[in-house]
């Protein structure tokens, strides 16, 4: 029987890239999005271009009836679910002293509330056929470290870590492996002006992740070879958080260590 994905926030990015991972191990994929139609019709064609079938289904996962109807879309297309790649998010940042309930309830619906409710959705699908399955939950290396003004967003993200540990505990006896993965510094396209380019030296691998790193690990995550991991979440962010102090190096002058 044909393997079925959904990945939602799949019109650019890390969401496409994953998108094209998948078709190319095989999947039938659906493609939402929330407002860059265009590009989402564009993964379409690339992912038939793969000799796939592609279903865009536009939603805005912080709202469960758009979670509803883009579920019930996919189901009517291809009949069954056998992964979902929880990817949509947003980022958005803001002093804790000046952050509001408009920003909280942004990035809190679409990056903790629609993974929950897509997983829930996705998982009773599974449950209900019998064959198992996988989820995929996207988090980020904030579940762990601290950045100015992200007081809301890094919270979410460690909210959706501790959410994989419970749902894969829950749904282990039904064959449903759940894993979440935590990208660092992606590169999705900043200009070479942006600020945040100044970020690349204080990494130890000294760059930013290619969209198609992170996708790459996410195909092999959903395979067999990974059918014994559930609950885990893998940081996949180049070192990011290893120095305790950013200005670190790995280099001879802070350590008087000789080997002969």
């Amino acid at each position: 029987m044909m393997k079925t994905a959904l990945v939602t926030g799949a019109s650019r990015g890390i969401g496409r890239a994953i998108a094209l991972a998948l078709a190319e191990g095989g999947y039938d994929l659906g493609i939402n999005y929330h407002r860059h139609e265009k590009e989402a019709h564009g993964v379409a064609a690339a992912v038939r271009a793969r000799g796939k079938r592609a279903l865009v289904v536009q939603a805005d996962v912080g709202k469960m009836a758009e979670i509803d109807g883009m579920f019930d879309r996919f189901l009517a297309e291809f009949g069954h679910i056998d992964l979902l790649v929880n990817n949509a998010g947003v980022s958005m940042f803001m002093p804790f002293l000046d952050a509001t309930e408009e920003l909280w309830d942004t990035v809190t619906n679409v990056d903790w509330k629609g993974t929950y409710f897509c997983a829930q959705r996705a998982a009773r699908d599974m449950v209900q056929r019998g064959r198992g399955g996988v989820i995929i939950n996207m988090s980020s290396n904030q579940k762990d470290g601290c950045w100015p003004t992200a007081s809301v967003y890094g919270p979410t993200k460690m909210a959706v870590a501790k959410f994989t540990r419970n749902a894969a505990f829950e749904l282990a006896r039904f064959g449903i492996r759940v894993i979440a993965i935590a990208p660092g510094y992606t590169d999705v396209g900043w200009p070479e002006e942006d600020p945040i380019q100044a970020a690349k030296e204080k990494i130890p691998l000294k760059r930013f992740a290619a969209p198609e790193e992170i996708a790459c690990v996410v195909r092999r995550l959903v395979s067999d070879e990974f059918s014994y991991m559930t609950g885990s979440c893998l940081d996949i962010d180049g070192g990011a958080l290893l120095p305790v102090v950013t200005e670190n190096d790995l280099d001879a002058s802070w350590t008087s260590t000789k080997f002969d």
